[in-house]
């Protein structure tokens, strides 16, 4: 690998194909070293009203930051030395913000789910307390229910302002990607290459079933949107070349580094930073910018590292595994995110008959039934199966790993706990959604209103 002879490695250039893939080398882990890391975002509203909540003034999301570092020990992160409060980091932990206002924890690195059910649910109680003054809620739902796209504020990273003229360029719906939908999502270590890309695979197949599965976002603008998952449509419109299932790889049973990097290769830049500036070079593939250079500039291990958490695709590779297809919930169900993919990536037996099931799925047809398993999740079919009887079955080999990792609570209590509330939707032919909606077919905009900041509480 390139190295730097003075300053930070990450400055180095890229000299081979080689360089890119030694960053998921260094990553690897041994078992015994194996954690669980949790991401949940939130849409803050107005708890009478439903408004969505600013960004600025005295009952926005920067009120909201300074209150939490403030109260709770955080430190502030800005962009700028003279900038605002953009995040907030404690320990292996952080809040962030999303292009729309929304909040996201990023939970530390965890030995067993039951703490990082500790760690969220912590979290919500610091929030509570802050919001209860400013007479917010937030809710855990996949894609605002509420709001318009004019309704909602900018957050003002640089990041996102480049992605703002950039991706709708690549996808109808990529600024409400940005600003209108929210998510759960997990990462998770690997041991090796075989480790990684085997967890790779297995979570990208299945992705539309977990989707489907954890379905709740069924409204838009106010009103019924005809879907289980709007913010699972939103993902379909987004840029192909950085989004979706990656099927040139899924379909590979033994994939490998170099397969990973090669789609990634081919996926459109930001931006890179250079002395502290940023210098936008939107839509130049990472191929591209390593062969021809861009203004003078050649690629570099961090930029690399920088292009590789710029792809959003349903399950992606970086220094953890990460899956990414879920839509986000309410705080009793988002845990069960979590404790799924370490039911099915943690234990050998589990992942075994995970992969065998996910390689039977004719992908071709999974692919074609997405818009069907957003609309209906695990109502839906596809080549003849059930979607619903494919969850089942993804189910019960999680509840089969978390067991076999035989990790207790205080209460001598395992994982499966936190399986339990999605699987007993799921026994009665439920998604999340479908808590959402009841009973409002024929709602008023009002009651519809009422309903949701009722129902869809974080």
């Amino acid at each position: 690998m390139a190295t730097a002879e003075l300053g930070d490695p990450a400055q180095a250039p890229i000299q081979s194909f080689d360089d890119l893939l030694q960053i998921f080398y260094e990553s690897q882990q041994p078992q015994e070293a194996w954690k669980i890391g949790a991401e949940a975002e939130k849409f803050g509203v107005d708890a009478a009203t439903g408004e969505p909540i600013g960004y600025d003034g005295e009952r926005g999301v920067l009120r909201v930051l300074d209150a939490l570092a403030s109260e709770f020990d955080y430190a502030a992160g800005r962009e700028s030395a003279d900038g605002p409060i953009i995040s907030l980091t404690r320990g292996a932990a952080s809040v962030t913000l999303e292009p729309g206002a929304q909040l996201e924890l990023s939970g530390s690195p965890m030995g067993d789910i039951h703490e990082v059910c500790a760690e969220l649910r912590g979290h919500m109680a610091e929030l509570g307390r802050i919001s209860a003054d400013m007479n917010l809620v937030w809710l855990g739902i996949g894609f605002h229910p509420l709001a318009r796209q004019a309704d909602l504020p900018w957050v003002p990273k640089q990041r996102y302002a480049i992605m703002r003229e950039y991706l709708p360029t690549r996808g109808r719906r990529g600024v409400d990607m940005m600003r209108r939908t929210a998510t759960v999502q997990a990462n998770f270590d690997y041991a090796d290459e075989q480790d990684a890309m085997r967890k790779l695979g297995v979570c990208l197949r299945i992705s539309p079933i977990v989707n489907a599965l954890f379905a709740n976002s069924p409204f838009f603008e106010g009103k019924l949107a005809g879907k289980v998952s709007e913010r699972g449509a939103v993902w379909l419109e987004m840029d192909p070349e950085r989004s979706g299932m990656i099927a040139e790889l899924a379909k590979k049973p033994r994939a490998t580094y170099a397969d990973y990097a090669e789609w990634a290769l081919d996926a459109g830049m930001f931006f890179f930073k250079r002395d502290g500036r940023i210098v936008p070079n939107t839509g130049q593939t990472f191929r591209s910018f390593m062969r021809d250079g861009f203004q003078g500039e050649r690629a570099t291990i961090g930029d690399w590292q920088f292009h590789l958490n710029t792809l959003f695709p349903d399950a992606r590779l970086k220094k953890t595994l990460e899956v990414r297809c879920c839509d986000s919930l309410p705080t009793r169900l988002t845990t069960g995110v979590p404790a799924l993919f370490t039911g099915l990536l943690y234990d050998e037996q589990a992942l075994a008959e995970a992969e065998d099931l996910s390689l039977s799925f004719d992908l071709e047809g999974l692919m074609r039934a997405r818009v069907e398993l957003v609309t209906h999740g695990i109502r839906a079919e596809f080549n003849g199966h059930s979607v619903r009887g494919l969850a089942e079955q993804l189910v019960e080999i999680a509840r089969g790993g978390l067991a076999r990792r035989a990790k207790l609570d205080a209460e001598g209590r395992d994982e499966t706990i936190h399986l339990k509330p999605i699987a007993e939707l799921l026994e009665r032919g439920l998604m999340p959604a479908d808590l959402l909606t009841e009973g409002l077919s024929s709602a008023t905009p009002a009651e519809l209103r009422a309903a949701v900041l009722e129902r869809a509480l974080v």
